[in-house]
């Protein structure tokens, strides 16, 4: 499955939005949707609500694009953000308020280097890996 590049990053802005407001708030529940978001675009990468958003509201205003990019890293960087997600809304939600402050922080640096410069952390480290698999078998 192929993507739209500039989706990703979209949904990572908007992550971006979502984690400054968590950690402004402390909201535990608002970082339980952000999990949930990110649980159903790692399984189905174009139809995530972002994904929905930008395919919808975004993509028409800004014309075809030429490029395109595997899903593979993409859907391995969701799985991430769920898990860091996951461990925020834990935390805010069982007051261990600390636990959900570092994790969803993690999450919001991880968000905006994206967003921002196209950085994308849980690619980068998927990429990593499958070098280090692929040379050892």
């Amino acid at each position: 499955m192929q993507l739209d590049p500039r989706g990703p990053r979209f949904a990572a802005a908007l992550t971006t939005v979502v984690l400054i407001v968590v950690l402004a708030t402390g909201s535990g529940w608002l970082a339980l949707a952000q999990t949930l978001v990110f649980a159903i675009t790692a399984a189905y990468p174009r139809s995530g609500p972002y994904a929905l958003i930008y395919r919808y509201l975004v993509a028409p205003r800004l014309g075809p694009t030429t490029e395109r990019e595997d899903a593979a890293p993409v859907r391995f960087a969701q799985v991430v953000g769920f898990v860091f997600l996951a461990v925020a809304s834990i935390g805010y939600l069982s007051g261990a308020t600390t636990l959900g402050l570092i994790f969803a922080a993690f999450g919001l640096l991880a968000a905006f280097l994206n967003a921002a410069f196209g950085l994308c952390l849980g690619c980068e480290a998927y990429l990593a890996f499958r070098r280090l698999t692929t040379r050892a078998a």
